[in-house]
């Protein structure tokens, strides 16, 4: 549709907006001197767009899986979209966040907003899944516009821990762990905005791996905010999830958070049980959170990493103090961020050479502004402080968070060329119970965000990051977090795969 010329009325509520006083010869002036300018929206409106993200696998629409079809309310969405006929997933089932657009799948991202919208391309990610070889199964549940690290604010009710159903999965890529970990697929496809990899892979008890940043191309997936956004591999095993990357990495072209140049690597190879020389760093700034670490959670981790010892690493205690600022970082960035591009932007990114999912955007437009009262107390949460902060400050906090971002990646970096690889527990707790549906607005997002205080910090760096279970016999999940250099995500998975080894994996 072309764009419609304003009202005298709508141009001066705008100017007024803009702190700008303009007479009504003023405005009229300015009306008159916009016609050339829509002139160039009408000629674009009618230009076809390129489209690099044509699905290249035939598929139908799937179905809406039935109540006893979905135990966990895990899944949003079923389908079979069968991949290549050979090549390394052969064989292998791959669950979905519902933040990837699949073609031909609705997808909702966990939000009211986007009920109703099927995409038209294939994200990067899923091409790449389907060429090679593997079966995607269906699209996974994820919290409200991935706004959580718990599993109970997506709009379609709340996802529940395979090891125990009256607890949380962890978020926001709930039902993607919560399915990998019951066994109802063997893979998934994971997003990590402040954690949401790596938190509910810990409390479902599987591995997850959120990579370096830019590593694996963010083409096709709803944003949060574009510089802490990832996407990445979710399974049961170490091994799993090195196959599961070598697939997915390397540049696409389209996404411009990705360098000009990734080294392709065998990660896979990588794993050969033999950490001779390698030198493990224990953050003791992860351990300990007053009100939130559970004494056995952070004992659980430190004989974790103990257990190195058995296959050669030197392992040690270090300190960073700028980790238990790392929250206060990121939440500069992503309140700001995301209110930004979620709410004001309609999840559109701008300023940069991007590749734009423009159906995505029209429909989630639509969504928000007709029903932005059935988003979650967390969304909401961050809208409304963000836009206050922009009011009343400008975007000086912005800023400022991310170049309080440099330091704290420097500070990171400083600890990784003292040893090789940083271990703390990867969620300070284990699953806490799924609050109830009358929890006040408090509790509600005390257990959404509670969760991140150790995760998100490293959304911000970029530094690749992974989850391994470690949890004692009889215990409830507990994830040992890996944390490298940047592009050595092949050191990472050396060190859980060495880890799983000693004590025969918790799959």
């Amino acid at each position: 549709m072309p764009v419609r010329p304003p009202t005298i009325e709508e141009l001066r509520e705008i100017a007024g907006s803009f702190g700008l006083r303009l007479t009504d010869a003023d405005l009229a002036s300015f009306s008159g001197l916009m016609g050339p300018l829509l002139e160039s929206y009408r000629v674009v409106e009618e230009m076809a767009e390129p489209a690099p993200l044509a699905p290249k696998y035939a598929r139908t629409a799937g179905w809406r899986p039935a109540p006893e079809e979905n135990p966990l309310n895990a899944w949003y969405w079923r389908c079979e979209i069968q991949g290549a006929a050979g090549g390394p997933l052969a064989g292998k089932t791959v669950a979905v966040k519902d933040n990837v657009c699949v073609a031909g799948v609705p997808m909702m991202n966990g939000s009211a907003t986007l009920e109703g919208y099927v995409p038209d391309v294939d994200a990067t990610v899923i091409t790449r899944t389907l060429d090679a070889g593997a079966t995607i199964a269906g699209k996974a549940v994820c919290e409200d516009l991935c706004c959580s690290g718990g599993s109970f604010t997506a709009f379609t009710g709340p996802v529940r821990n395979p090891r125990d159903p009256s607890r949380q999965a962890g978020g926001s890529s709930c039902g993607s762990a919560a399915l990998v970990g019951a066994g109802a697929v063997d893979l998934a496809i994971g997003g990590d905005q402040g954690g949401s990899i790596r938190i509910p892979s810990c409390w479902s008890g599987i591995v997850g791996h959120k990579p370096t940043y830019g590593l694996v191309p963010y083409s096709g997936v709803f944003p949060l905010e574009v510089t802490v956004d990832h996407v990445g591999p979710m399974g049961r095993t170490v091994a799993d999830i090195a196959l599961f990357l070598e697939a997915l990495a390397g540049p696409d072209g389209l996404d411009p958070r990705q360098p000009a140049a990734i080294p392709a690597e065998r990660y896979s190879q990588a794993l050969t049980g033999d950490l001779a020389g390698v030198r493990v760093g224990l953050v003791e700034e992860g351990f300990g959170w007053e009100g939130l670490s559970e004494p056995e959670v952070d004992e659980a981790v430190r004989d974790a990493a103990r257990r190195l010892e058995k296959a050669g690493a030197v392992v040690s205690s270090l300190s960073v103090p700028l980790h238990r600022d790392g929250l206060h970082i990121f939440f500069a960035v992503v309140i700001g961020g995301a209110t930004e591009l979620v709410m004001k932007g309609d999840g559109l990114a701008s300023n940069w050479k991007g590749w734009y999912p423009t159906s995505l955007l029209d429909s989630f437009a639509r969504g928000l502004r007709a029903r932005a009262d059935e988003l979650s107390e967390t969304i909401k949460l961050i809208a409304l402080l963000g836009e206050h902060v922009h009011r009343t400050e400008g975007g000086r906090h912005y800023a400022k968070g991310q170049n309080l971002v440099r330091s704290l990646r420097q500070a990171y970096d400083d600890a990784l060329g003292l040893v090789d690889v940083l271990v703390m527990p990867t969620v300070p707790m284990r699953p806490t119970p799924i609050p109830p549906s009358d929890a006040s607005r408090e509790e509600y997002c005390a257990r959404a965000f509670e969760t991140v205080f150790n995760t998100a910090p490293f959304n911000a760096t970029g530094h690749p990051a992974l989850t391994v279970p470690c949890q004692p016999a009889g215990s409830l999940p507990i994830g040992m977090m890996i944390v490298g250099r940047h592009f050595a995500d092949g050191e990472v998975l050396r060190v859980a795969a060495a880890f799983e080894d000693q004590v025969g994996g918790f799959a």
